[in-house]
C-alpha cells in the first residue's frame, strides 16, 4: 500500500469568478490599482533617494520581509520568533492579493487584512525540528534554478493577462485556461519565496504549476 502523501507546506489558491467581471474596472485597472500599490511599497520598505554628488536616501517606512534578520536567527540561535513568521506571511498574503487583482484575476479591490478570494497556506515550523541550521545560508543559491524558470514563466504570464484583458473587455469573462496559468506562476512563486526568502520550510519545491503533493 503506498504511503500517503502530503501537500507542499506552502500552498495558493484564488477562486475562479464564475461570473462577469467588472469591466470598467479590469479597463482602468492599472490605474484603480496605484492607492493599495502604494500602500504596498510602503509597508515593503520604500524608500526616496536624490542628490547630486551626495547620494542621501530618505527612509518612507519600515518593513519588508525579515529575510536577513530570519535567516542569523535561525543559524545562531535556531529560533524562529513567531511574530516575524507573522508579519512575513501577513505580508506575503496582502502582495499575493494585490498581485491578484493587478492580474485580473479578480475584481474585488485588496484588502489589507482580510484574505478575501486569495487563499495562502504555509504552516509555522518548529525550527529545531523541522529546518536545517545552516540551510538558510544557501538557500538563496539553490534555488537559482528556479528563479529563471519563473523569470520566463513570469514573461508568458504577462502576456496571457494581457490577452485576458482584451478577453473580460469584449465577454466580461477570463478564460479558464489562463486563469488556471497565471494561479500557476503565482504558486510556483510562493514556494520558492517559501523556500528562499520566508525560509519556513526545508522541502525543496516541486517543477509544477499545479497543486503538486510531494
Amino acid at each position: 500500500m503506498s504511503e500517503s502523501k502530503k501537500p507542499y507546506p506552502a500552498t495558493l489558491s484564488v477562486d475562479y469568478p464564475d461570473r462577469e467581471l467588472n469591466r470598467l474596472t479590469s479597463f482602468f485597472r492599472i490605474i484603480v490599482i496605484i492607492p493599495i500599490g502604494i500602500l504596498l511599497c510602503l509597508v515593503s520598505g520604500a524608500a526616496w533617494e536624490s542628490g547630486k554628488g551626495h547620494q542621501w536616501v530618505v527612509p518612507l517606512s519600515a518593513g519588508g520581509v525579515l529575510f536577513l534578520a530570519t535567516m542569523l536567527m535561525l543559524v545562531f540561535k535556531r529560533k524562529y520568533p513567531r511574530w516575524w513568521f507573522d508579519w512575513n506571511i501577513a505580508l506575503t498574503k496582502f502582495g499575493a492579493r494585490v498581485g491578484a487583482y493587478l492580474a485580473l484575476l479578480r475584481d474585488e479591490y485588496p484588502s489589507t487584512d482580510e484574505d478575501q478570494a486569495v487563499h495562502i497556506e504555509i504552516p509555522y515550523p518548529d525550527a529545531r525540528k523541522d529546518l536545517n541550521q545552516w540551510l538558510p545560508l544557501v538557500k538563496w543559491l539553490l534555488a537559482i534554478p528556479y528563479y529563471i524558470i519563473l523569470f520566463f514563466l513570469g514573461i508568458a504570464a504577462i502576456f496571457a493577462v494581457i490577452m485576458t484583458w482584451f478577453a473580460i473587455l469584449f465577454t466580461g469573462r477570463y478564460p479558464k485556461g489562463f486563469f488556471d496559468f497565471v494561479v500557476g506562476v503565482m504558486r510556483w512563486s510562493l514556494r520558492v519565496l517559501a523556500y528562499a526568502v520566508l525560509l519556513a520550510t526545508d522541502e525543496y519545491p516541486p517543477f509544477t504549476l499545479g497543486e503538486q503533493a510531494l
